[in-house]
């Protein structure tokens, strides 16, 4: 029962695949005469074969076109991913750029700190005539106060000669070159026995606080009981110190010149109420620095 079925199906399967073998003729005829004018031979096999060979070939084409030619950048939509690689690329290099002048300003700053730390002075650049803040001149005393601080220092030098005192006070025109950080009367003096280090400046709100001279920012921080903390490196071993700043405007390792702004004072809380802590220091030890600025 099952054996003429599967012959059967045998003999359609055989006759198929001759039928698919088999060539057909394809021909062109004139419409009036009926003359054949061309003809082909055809068969199903060879027609799926050179269908087959005309999709692979014309992918390979497509393939070369884009992968050696510009033909893609005729899309938008490749053109488009095209410019956000361009984009990527630039803020990559931007970034990069970033990353080396912080690297440049970390060296400097460790090399600053280096050399503090074997006892010499950081070398600070000096700004050119057109480039930089210059300092506030209304910060600069008038000369009848100049000659008053010179007398003043004059006076105090021969007495620390007279008393055997050495590298404790600076040169005449070296203390005349030092600001005062800020403007205002001093309401707390300079007093080592009752723990005083420094002076307090009674300076109005939000006031700006400048460098009182030239050096490397060796410490900026801050803290809940002296607010923010600016401590500038000076050349001969001298350190200028300021507390209860209320806003800071420099980072450690930053050069600063004299008379540049650092920072401003507070302009409301424990801060603004206590004024600008202002100290001096000299080879380690605190100095008096009404005995250097003309406040």
């Amino acid at each position: 029962m099952f054996r003429p079925a599967a012959m059967k199906l045998l003999q359609t399967l055989s006759h198929w695949w001759r039928e698919f073998f088999r060539k057909r003729r394809l021909s062109l005829h004139h419409a009036t005469d009926g003359r054949e004018e061309w003809h082909v031979h055809l068969s199903p096999a060879g027609t799926l074969a050179a269908t087959v060979a005309g999709v692979v070939l014309l992918f390979i084409l497509i393939l070369i076109l884009t992968a050696y030619t510009p033909l893609l950048e005729l899309l938008p939509g490749y053109r488009t991913e095209g410019v956000r690689t361009r984009e990527a690329i630039l803020r990559d290099i931007a970034r990069i750029d970033s990353m080396e002048r912080v690297m440049e300003d970390m060296m400097t700053y460790s090399e600053h700190i280096a050399l503090i730390m074997e006892g010499r002075t950081p070398v600070v650049p000096a700004p050119l005539p057109d480039e930089g803040e210059r300092p506030d001149k209304r910060l600069v005393p008038p000369s009848r106060e100049d000659s008053l601080l010179r007398g003043r220092v004059e006076r105090q030098l021969r007495a620390d000669s007279l008393a055997g005192g050495t590298a404790a006070r600076r040169s005449v025109r070296e203390t005349i070159e030092m600001l005062s950080p800020a403007e205002g009367p001093i309401s707390s003096r300079f007093d080592i026995g009752a723990g005083r280090l420094g002076v307090t400046i009674a300076a109005g709100s939000d006031s700006r606080v400048v460098a009182t001279a030239g050096g490397t920012v060796v410490l900026s921080l801050w803290s809940p009981d002296a607010g923010h903390v600016v401590q500038i490196q000076h050349p001969d071993n001298l350190l200028s110190v300021y507390r209860q700043l209320g806003r800071c405007d420099v980072v450690s390792g930053q050069t600063v010149h004299g008379g540049e702004v650092i920072g401003y004072t507070a302009g409301a809380g424990p801060e603004a109420e206590t004024g600008l802590g202002f100290e001096l220091w000299n080879d380690g030890k605190p100095v008096d620095p009404e005995g250097y600025i003309l406040f």
